[in-house]
Formats: structure tokens, C-alpha cells, sequence
């Protein structure tokens, strides 16, 4: 099933999918809007143009694991999104997702303002690749325990 991504931001969101394999995640693009119910509803359309099964959205929880002001207004762009959707929408923890992708965009020598037109797509790429992972790891445990 394809799964996309989902990292919310005020002005900037990064939108990553995967295959149907649930292997390779890639970042998609970015959506410019900073009306909070329209880039929902963009977000609910690239979901339908991708023909993908499950959302995931980025849960920027604290590094001490407290829920803050951030968490909330993803948590309330998740369920604007579900209003939209007929499938899953998720939360899962983005933490240090963007500085993962920033390393990623140091590592290829990214800068400037080519960085700054990816840098969300890549890390709602990482928050999905976090997911897949722990979705794979479910299925081989899963696997194990029969």
C-alpha cells in the first residue's frame, strides 16, 4: 500500500510517499499555504492523486516526551485531514526528523535556497522512512511470535 507523509508546518509542508512495496520513501514537494483548512485540503488532494492508503503526519513531540503547543496543532491539522479522507490518517513522532534531513542536505552538499525548497519534503521522507521501519519491525515480530 502507498503511504504518504506528512510534515506540517505554519507555511511550509513537506509531503513525502512510498511505493506500494512500502520500501523506498521519497519526498514529494512541498506545499506553500499558510491557511491552515486549505493546506489541509491540498494535503487531502495529493493523497488522492497519489492513490495512497494511509497518511501519516508528523507529531513534533518534546525531547522529553511532553505534548506541546506544536504536537496540538499538528494533532488538529490530523484530524481536519481525516475530515477530508476516507483512510487512516496517523501521528507518529518526529523527533530530530529535521535534523536528520538537514545532515541528509549536508551530506550531498545541499545549500541556500535549494535547501530550503526540500528540506521539508526530505524529512517528512524521513518521518515516513521511521515509520516504514517500525511497520516492518511489527510484521517480522509478528512473524516470529507464530
Amino acid at each position: 500500500m502507498k503511504i504518504m507523509a506528512v510534515d506540517y508546518g505554519d507555511s511550509h509542508t513537506g509531503l513525502a510517499c512510498c511505493d506500494r512495496t512500502e520500501t523506498l520513501a521519497s519526498p514529494l514537494g512541498i506545499i506553500n499555504e499558510r491557511d491552515f483548512n486549505i493546506c489541509a485540503q491540498k494535503v487531502a488532494a495529493a493523497a488522492v492523486e497519489y492513490e495512497v492508503g494511509e497518511v501519516v503526519v508528523g507529531n513534533p513531540i518534546n525531547m522529553n516526551g511532553t505534548l506541546g503547543p506544536r504536537s496540538e496543532k499538528c494533532r488538529q491539522f490530523a484530524d481536519l485531514l481525516s475530515n477530508y479522507l476516507e483512510i487512516p490518517v496517523v501521528m507518529w513522532d518526529e523527533r530530530s526528523t529535521t535534523v536528520t534531513a538537514h545532515n541528509m542536505m549536508n551530506e550531498v552538499n545541499k545549500r541556500g535556497k535549494k535547501r530550503k525548497a526540500v528540506i521539508d519534503a526530505v524529512a517528512a521522507a524521513v518521518i515516513l522512512e521511521n515509520y516504514l521501519a517500525y511497520k516492518a519491525n511489527m510484521r517480522k515480530n509478528q512473524t516470529n511470535s507464530e
